[in-house]
Parts: structure tokens; sequence; C-alpha cells
């Protein structure tokens, strides 16, 4: 995945691969297929290691920000790019996709407290704006595209959410409200 977060796919030679790696391309080819193999086994790595981190109790709101904000400044940049050209690569769009589930999935265990005891009509609405709230797409925008700091990021995802509850940001808990300069990743 290393190459991935240089260059577009198109231009991801095998022999480059093969020899960042130290091997033929032979030796590529037969334990990966081509560049989609390679691209599954970068996919299968990535989510093994996402699903691990985002490991969050239902309802800690706080921890759930932690993991994510750290997540998006480790990967935002790979993630990015593979966004960028997941209309033209038919693989790249499968493993997009994949995340995207993955990240409905897990806002809606986090939120469940919240979620759970809505109307039906309510939570859909409401789970589309938690997903929209934790998005890549805002960490791109205040950390990226405004420079904002971290504590600015947390700060703006947390009344995002507050707000697709339609809830005061204090109902998370003082945890959420702890601004940290620094993410652990």
């Amino acid at each position: 995945m290393a190459r991935m977060e240089r260059y577009w796919f198109d231009e991801i030679r095998l022999e480059d691969v093969a020899s960042d790696a130290g091997v033929t391309v032979q030796t590529v080819i037969r334990r990966f297929g081509g560049k989609d193999g390679l691209l599954d086994a970068g996919q299968n790595v990535m989510e093994s290691s996402i699903t691990s981190a985002r490991r969050v109790t239902a309802g800690d709101v706080a921890k759930a920000l932690d993991v994510i904000i750290a997540e998006y400044e480790e990967l935002g940049g790979l993630v990015m790019r593979l966004l960028a050209q997941e209309d033209r690569h038919a693989q790249i769009k499968a493993v997009t996709d994949t995340g995207r589930r993955h990240h409905r999935a897990w806002v809606g265990e986090v939120f469940a407290p919240w979620l759970d005891g809505m109307p039906s009509e309510w939570r859909l609405q409401a789970h589309d704006a938690l997903v929209v709230a934790l998005d890549i797409y805002i960490w791109k925008l205040v950390r990226v595209d405004m420079r904002r700091g971290v504590p600015e990021l947390r700060r703006t995802m947390r009344d995002l959410c507050a707000g697709a509850l339609a809830i005061a940001p204090e109902a998370f808990g003082a945890e959420t409200f702890k601004a940290r300069e620094t993410i652990d990743v």
C-alpha cells in the first residue's frame, strides 16, 4: 500500500513493487496474481488493522473520536487517493465500498445507545448524519483544507454528532470535551 499513497494505480508497476520487496516480478505474480491481488492483500491488512483499532464500547463517543481521528491522521492521505480513483478502477471501487459499509456499521454500533430508541424513520436519518459527521471528508476539510488542529477537528466532529442526534454535546459526557493536542497513532 506504500506505493498507493504516492502513485495512481495506473502508475504502479509490478517491477517497482517487486524491487521494493526485494523479489522478482514472477514472485509477486505467483503470490498475488498481479496488481489487483496486491490491492486485495493491502485491503485485507488495512481492514484487519482498522477493525482492531475501532473496537469501542457502544456509547463511548470520546474513544470513538480518538480512534477515528487517529485512523484518519495515519491513513487519510491513502484513503483520499483511493477515493479519487474509485470511478476509474472497479477493484478500487470495491475497496472503497467495503470501507463505506464497515464505517456505517461501526458508527451504528458506537451510537447504538441513542439510535436504538428512535423511531425507525428518525433512526435512518440520524444514522446517515452520524456517518457524515465522522466521514473522512470532514477530516480532509478541517485538517487539510482549513489547516485546523486535531482539537478543532475533534470539536467539529463531536458537535456534528450531537447535532445529528438533536442533543447537546454534553450528553456524550465530559470525556468528549477533552481537547487533545496529539492523537496517538
